[in-house]
């Protein structure tokens, strides 16, 4: 059993919330086939959340076994290390996150689009500027939509023209726009390096 790229942990502060699909819409059924839905326990507490396929063996943010590649199942391409999501960029965001604050999780994969914003949307807002970092991280969400990512959603993709440019991280706990998304591109080559180290030791 692989554990890997856990990548989304490093990043949520103790009191952050992440997670959930707020003023979005049901997806479309395989429209998504890069999604991926986790449960895990911790500290002996069910926990959920997303992630999404990078190569059949790889999720972001962890991956149990080998995923079986079809028409449904597909990973999503990575950015490059230099690509920058330019603020006003429409992107997507899917999950199986709560719609609602205190709602209930859906049994279908939900979607939004959000807006990319400006790192200063970020970092004037009292409860994000503490632990928002523009080098590594992108401020994502209209601060006058009620539209966003909350509970449930965490570690799935940012998808910006079909590839995966952030991963959900955190917010306010209330679910208001805007909220903190991991930049992929900052740790592209560590994420590419411990690909190939997994894929070398497979084969000796």
């Amino acid at each position: 059993m692989h554990l890997l790229l856990l990548l989304l942990a490093f990043f949520l502060p103790p009191k952050a919330q992440a997670g959930e699909i707020i003023g979005g819409h049901e997806s479309k059924p395989h429209s998504r086939p890069y999604m991926a839905y986790l449960q895990f326990v911790a500290q002996g507490v069910q926990k959920k959340c997303g992630g999404f396929l990078i190569r059949e063996d790889f999720v972001l943010t962890a991956l149990e076994k080998k995923a079986n590649l079809n028409p449904a199942v597909q990973p999503i391409k990575l950015p490059r290390s230099k690509d920058k999501v330019k603020p006003g960029k429409v992107c997507l965001v899917a999950g199986w996150g709560r719609v609602a604050p205190n709602g209930k999780y859906p049994n279908t994969l939900q979607e939004v689009k959000l807006k990319v914003q400006k790192h200063q949307v970020c970092e004037r807002e009292e409860l994000l500027k503490k632990f928002y970092k523009s080098s590594i991280q992108i401020c994502v969400g209209d601060p006058k939509e009620n539209k966003a990512s909350f509970q449930g959603d965490s570690g799935g993709p940012l998808v910006c023209n079909h590839v995966a440019q952030g991963i959900v991280s955190c917010g306010k706990k209330n679910g208001k726009p805007p909220r903190v998304y991991t930049k992929v591109s900052r740790f592209l080559q560590w994420i590419k390096e411990t690909m190939k180290s997994h894929q070398v030791q497979e084969t000796d």
